[in-house]
């Protein structure tokens, strides 16, 4: 009968059970050998699943992204009563959200910080923003986990996947959307435009925050893509935070830019 297929048969456990009760040979040669029914019964025991073996399992990114959102609101709530807060916040958060993206190894701590300084960032602006347009914070959460739960029903369904073309797609638009948005901030900081959101007003300011939701809608299939093909290819455990961060990444994104969207329609 072969064992080498069966974790059970590589435990501890089951090696000291196999072992002489001492180490000298007389020891050996007296030692009692298992029984049939035992030998039957370790065989027949399951095998280990991926959390005993270290792997990745779903509910691992669950539980990490859920702390990461449980420090993320808690620091919200302090950007919500210090909105001086968000400028430390949004730079660390960049800082530190550059720092995990290119880091081999996922640092919990580093990942936790991250959700931190996104927190005062996001509480403060929400503030800000919330101030000028009653309701936009709250409107914009609800919205932001809607899309969530939409993205997440539809790629669970098999109807929204990532593919080769359209990845190819988004890569470039993401290049677009990024060379814009820098140069709206440098125009920002220079005093070209004084309003609060750049060039991004208006029916422009509308279409391009509707094409960053669909950017950040495809973002999430793609965290889904990765979360998916790490649990069947047996990934580390440890890469519950990377996918975790991933997520959190994304979701900021996605509620800055419908906060964005619902203050430009409260606006006009």
């Amino acid at each position: 009968m072969a064992t080498g297929g069966n974790p059970m048969f590589q435990s501890k456990a089951f090696r000291e059970q196999m072992r002489p009760a001492g180490d000298s040979t007389a020891n050996a040669r007296t030692a009692e050998p298992m029984s049939a029914q035992s030998l039957q019964d370790l065989y027949n025991s399951p095998s280990a699943g991926p959390a005993q073996t270290g792997r990745l399992t779903y509910n691992d990114v669950v539980s990490k992204t859920v702390l990461m959102f449980g420090a993320l609101v808690i620091t919200a709530v302090i950007g919500w009563q210090i909105p001086a807060l968000m400028l430390p916040g949004v730079i660390v958060g960049l800082v530190l959200g550059l720092v995990n993206s290119f880091k081999r190894e996922p640092s919990p701590v580093l990942i936790m910080l991250y959700a931190a300084a996104e927190g005062l960032f996001l509480g403060g602006l929400s503030q800000v923003i919330d101030a000028l347009y009653p309701g936009a914070a709250l409107q914009a959460v609800v919205a932001t986990f809607s899309v969530f739960a939409v993205t997440l029903a539809l790629y669970r369904s098999g109807k929204y996947r990532a593919t080769p073309k359209m990845t190819r797609m988004f890569f470039i638009a993401m290049g677009a959307y990024l060379v814009f948005s820098l140069v709206n901030l440098g125009l920002m900081l220079f005093g070209v435009t004084d309003s609060m959101f750049g060039l991004r007003t208006g029916w422009l300011g509308l279409a391009i925050g509707a094409l960053a939701v669909l950017l950040a809608t495809y973002s999430l299939v793609l965290d889904f893509t990765q979360i998916q093909r790490g649990v069947e290819q047996g990934a580390p455990a440890k890469f519950a935070w990377t996918a975790a961060f991933g997520l959190t990444v994304t979701m900021v994104w996605l509620y800055v830019e419908i906060l964005r969207i619902i203050a430009i329609l409260r606006e006009n």
